[in-house]
């Protein structure tokens, strides 16, 4: 029963060099995409090729089927399961008869629903003027009639009339903006470096669960939601581990295969709080079978953006639904379900042995007036030991400390 407040849509793919598996699931992807874009999808058609159709993405035979399933099921939307051209997408919006979009503008489109801070905001219309840009020729009479709906959110239809003059001048007043926001950040990242509190930051594939784990550990309010790309805009919050130490977490935006090029550009800024991080928390979607490629995608794209320097920790997340061929690849790795009180705990305890090798080991006898550096030592080190000595009036102390922290300074007085 078809739902009449949704846009349909039919979905198109061509199979190249990959396994049938594969393909499917990434034509599934794509049906989540086109849900959770709020459309419905009414049909799928396929080919297998050796390679694209420069013009028109599919064989002319495959075209003429497309032409008259679209005339007889009347969708709102064709959409494309890979990056058209600029001609392509001419091409194809010339000889069918509803509305053409590509992987990309749907991606895009979720973006423009999902952000909500004015940054979040500012680099999804940004990815899209820059996408639009030289897709624009020829597009006049499509876009008069684009009217509402999946693929038109974002800029609008104003701006994307607009002559390239325009969206140039939007383009660079848009970059100034996000440029103020990213020295704010960094003015941000700076003070909370030099409090030096050990940073962790959640990356993952989109919907691995990321955000449900981020508000178990964290007690926080980010938007949890079984769809593809429910947190856009990251967020950090406080972290207590089992000793009593307070760590940062920051939540992120999901890594998706092909994201658009356009995005990873406007993202960088977004996941520039990944780059400060101690230890990353790779969360891994265990039950979904293409999940050995979402580990790859993630791992590819934490190299593109020169962050796969830093220390991590694979979290194999939904351990009860795990899938009946899941192998587990990584080593340093821990299979959990961020529902389960107790799986949660043994991956504080686990956050907190990684933080421990990252630190400096301090045994120190604190006179008691000494108020200040013993509270000093109770919020910023991982303290395991605290014991009084009644005779010279003093607090012995052990723990770890971060070496850069100030502390280290003082503790070098009252060494043992």
């Amino acid at each position: 029963m078809q739902d009449k407040g949704k846009e349909t849509a039919i979905l198109v793919g061509c199979q190249l060099d990959v396994t049938d598996e594969h393909f499917q699931y990434s034509i599934s992807e794509l049906k989540s995409l086109v849900s959770t874009a709020q459309g419905e999808v009414i049909s799928v058609l396929t080919q297998k090729q050796e390679k694209l159709h420069p013009a028109t993405y599919i064989g002319k035979g495959k075209l003429e089927e497309l032409r008259v399933l679209s005339e007889e099921l009347e969708p709102d939307l064709i959409i494309i399961n890979d990056e058209l051209t600029p001609s392509q997408l001419r091409n194809l919006q010339e000889v069918l008869p509803g509305r053409v979009l590509d992987r990309t503008q749907l991606i895009l489109d979720i973006f423009a629903q999902r952000a909500k801070s004015k940054e979040g905001k500012l680099q999804v219309e940004l990815a899209q003027l820059q996408y639009l840009l030289p897709r624009l020729a020829g597009q006049g009479i499509a876009l008069s009639r684009l009217g509402a709906g999946i693929g038109t959110r974002g800029p609008g239809e104003s701006k994307l009339e607009s002559d390239r003059r325009h969206i140039r001048r939007r383009i660079d007043e848009i970059k100034k903006q996000l440029q103020v926001i990213v020295e704010h950040r960094e003015r941000y990242r700076e003070r909370r470096k030099r409090n030096n509190t050990f940073q962790i930051a959640i990356v993952g594939y989109t919907n691995a669960g990321k955000s449900t784990l981020f508000n178990r550990l964290s007690i926080a309010e980010s938007y949890e939601e079984n769809q593809l790309f429910a947190t856009l805009d990251p967020m950090t919050r406080k972290i207590v581990l089992p000793s009593g130490y307070s760590a940062i977490i920051t939540d992120t935006v999901g890594f998706i295969q092909e994201l658009p090029t356009a995005l990873i550009a406007a993202f960088r800024s977004t996941l520039e709080e990944v780059r400060d991080a101690d230890l990353l928390l790779h969360v891994v979607d265990s039950p979904n079978p293409d999940y050995e490629n979402h580990e790859r995608t993630v791992h590819d794209l934490l190299a593109e953006l020169e962050m796969n320097h830093i220390p991590q920790l694979t979290v194999y997340n939904k351990a009860d639904e795990k899938h009946s061929d899941f192998v587990p690849s990584s080593v340093n790795r821990i299979i959990m379900s961020a529902l389960n009180d107790n799986d949660r705990s043994q991956l504080k305890g686990k956050i907190e042995e990684i933080a421990i090798q990252n630190m400096k080991f301090y045994h120190v006898e604190i006179p008691a007036d000494e108020g200040r550096l013993l509270s000093v030592l109770k919020n910023d080190t991982i303290m395991r030991e605290l014991v009084f000595v009644e005779e010279n009036q003093s607090y012995k102390c052990k723990g770890y400390v971060k070496a850069t922290h100030p502390v280290t300074g003082s503790l070098g007085l009252y060494g043992v």
